[in-house]
């Protein structure tokens, strides 16, 4: 097994994407980088911790290699934006690959060259490729957040706009 880390805005939006995925074992919803060990989402939230929301998965690469969460990564996020996600604005909601090897580094390189080539976008990809650090579970409400509270989360990804730019730029 192995662990991929994402971070894409809202983390309650990038689970659903990866769940249903044959060689996943699982999905934690949490924070990485920062400044504090063991954050709250009360401080996260603030902007003022250096964290980042993110999900962390585990998946069997021989069943359901890197390179595949890259191309479902993607499409889940706004590439250009440095500012957030979304409705969901400041650092702890912008976009980012925690890679945890070197293949997963040059991989995710590779995919984000691919992407920029694309001219899918008029603007720079810019989203960050780093390398992962200690990991903080998020609070168990956070956990699993669509199926606990499926009429919220639905409201949450309507009104975003994360639908809609998919739809726009990915179809």
């Amino acid at each position: 097994m192995e662990k991929a880390t994402f971070a894409g805005g809202c983390f309650w939006c990038m689970v659903s994407p990866f769940e249903e995925q044959p060689g996943i074992h699982g999905i934690i919803s949490g924070y990485m980088g920062g400044t504090i060990a063991d954050p709250t989402y009360e401080q996260v939230k603030t902007g003022t911790t250096g964290h980042q929301e993110v999900v962390q998965i585990t998946f069997d690469p021989a069943v359901f290699p890197y390179e595949k969460l890259l191309e479902l990564y993607w499409p889940q996020i706004d590439p250009t934006d440095d500012e957030g996600q979304y409705i969901d604005r400041g650092s702890q909601y912008r976009a980012a690959i925690f890679y945890h090897n070197e293949e997963q580094h040059r991989l995710a390189l590779r995919s984000k060259e691919a992407l920029e080539r694309s001219g899918r976008f008029d603007k720079p990809i810019v989203t960050e490729i780093k390398p992962a650090v200690e990991f903080f579970p998020a609070e168990e409400y956070h956990q699993d957040y669509h199926r606990k509270n499926p009429a919220a989360y639905k409201e949450e990804r309507m009104t975003s706009g994360r639908d809609a730019f998919g739809a726009r730029y990915w179809k």
